[in-house]
C-alpha cells in the first residue's frame, strides 16, 4: 500500500463502456479506480466486488473501472467486456486500458502497476494518494477514504 500525493495521470482508454470519465473531469471528487481483468480470480473474487461496495455505499467517492489486460487478449476484447460487466452487475464506468506496440497497457505503465487487482485512490485535488496491488482489507479501504473525505471537509467545509 502506498500513499503517493502526486498528481495521477490521465486514463488512456481506447472506450468506455458506460459514462466517460476522465480524471480532470472528476476534480473536487474523491475517486476509486479499480484497475481489473475479467480473467483475474483475485479481480472477480475480491476487487470488483469491494468496487461495487463502494460505488452503491460512499456517495461522496466516484467509483470507474479499468480494464488493464495484459493477457489473453484474443479472449477480453469490448464485447466480452460488455457481457462480463452485465453478468455481474458493474454500474460504474469502466475504462478499457489502450494499447500500444507491447503487451503491456499505456495507463498501466503510467501507474505502474504490478498486476491485478489494483486500487487506486485519487483526492479531490486530483492526487494520487493510494496505489495498492491485490486484495485490500473493506476496513482499511473504509478508512483511507473516510480520511480523504473528512480531510477535504476539513479543508473545506462547503465542499459536497
Amino acid at each position: 500500500m502506498t500513499d503517493t500525493s502526486d498528481l495521477a495521470p490521465e486514463l488512456d482508454v481506447s472506450e468506455w463502456v458506460g459514462e466517460p470519465s476522465p480524471l480532470e473531469s472528476l476534480r473536487g471528487r474523491v475517486v476509486l479506480i479499480e484497475a481489473f481483468q475479467m480473467l483475474c480470480p483475485g479481480c472477480i473474487n475480491y476487487g470488483l466486488p469491494q468496487a461495487q461496495k463502494v460505488h452503491r455505499m460512499l456517495e461522496g467517492v466516484t467509483v470507474i473501472g479499468l480494464h488493464t489486460v495484459f493477457e489473453h487478449h484474443a479472449v477480453t476484447g469490448p464485447d466480452a467486456l460488455k457481457v462480463f460487466l452485465a453478468e455481474f452487475g458493474i454500474q460504474f464506468p469502466v475504462g478499457i486500458d489502450r494499447h500500444e506496440n507491447d503487451a503491456m497497457p499505456v495507463t498501466m505503465k503510467r501507474y505502474q502497476l504490478q498486476g491485478t487487482p489494483s486500487t487506486l485512490v485519487i483526492d479531490r485535488a486530483g492526487r494520487l494518494r493510494l496505489s495498492h496491488f491485490g486484495k485490500i482489507d473493506d476496513l482499511a479501504l473504509g478508512s483511507i477514504l473516510g480520511r480523504l473525505l473528512d480531510e477535504d471537509h476539513d479543508a473545506n467545509p462547503d465542499a459536497s
